[in-house]
């Protein structure tokens, strides 16, 4: 079976090597677009399909892996689409301000739903890239080097910065546990 580097490299004279690579990722690029924008996940997939097929010669392997490649193309097609719209719907719902709630699928596996509306307004709180970063380890199951490569940063602080995600959270989720000052956590 051929490698996702192999068969993006083959793609650039066999077309038909690109097919592959749409079987084996298309399920977690649609949960990630699911996610955050559940009304547009199937166009926004679509979209990052065509943008990774024009593209794929822009791959750099040294950047990391085609996964990793993927994932980052979707996180643009993703900002694109918020820019088209007034606010992000994701970060509506963060803030606990929309109807529709990406966060349902979450919600249902906390163990009591109070902690639920703490949770969302935590993650909101929490820096942009360092959200990402929780999200795409958590829920995409990348790793925290394919992550890194995903927002652009390097893997070393991609480690610090889930860690930094993860002590905010575990202070909400476990009420005994101290909460960290913003100067404790680097």
């Amino acid at each position: 079976m051929a490698t996702d580097e192999e068969l993006l490299a083959r793609s650039g004279t066999d077309a038909s090597a690109f097919e592959p690579l749409v079987e084996r990722h298309s399920r977690a690029l649609h949960g990630y677009f699911a996610r955050r924008a559940p009304g547009a996940a199937d166009d926004l997939l679509a979209e990052a399909w065509l943008r990774a097929y024009a593209g794929r010669g822009t791959y750099d392997a040294a950047r990391g892996p085609v996964r990793a490649w993927l994932f980052g193309l979707a996180r643009n097609v993703l900002a694109a689409h918020w820019r088209g719209q007034e606010r992000p719907a994701a970060a509506a719902a963060l803030a606990g301000e929309a109807s529709s709630d990406p966060w349902h699928a979450v919600d249902r596996r906390l163990d009591a739903a109070a902690v639920a509306p703490l949770m969302r307004r935590t993650l909101a709180e929490l820096p942009d890239v360092e959200r990402e970063l929780l999200l795409l380890v958590a829920w995409e199951q990348l790793s925290p080097t394919e992550a890194a490569a995903v927002v652009g940063v390097p893997a070393g602080t991609a480690r610090s910065r889930l860690h930094r995600a993860r002590t905010r959270l575990r202070a909400v989720l476990v009420p005994s546990a101290p909460i960290p000052l913003t100067g404790d956590l680097a």
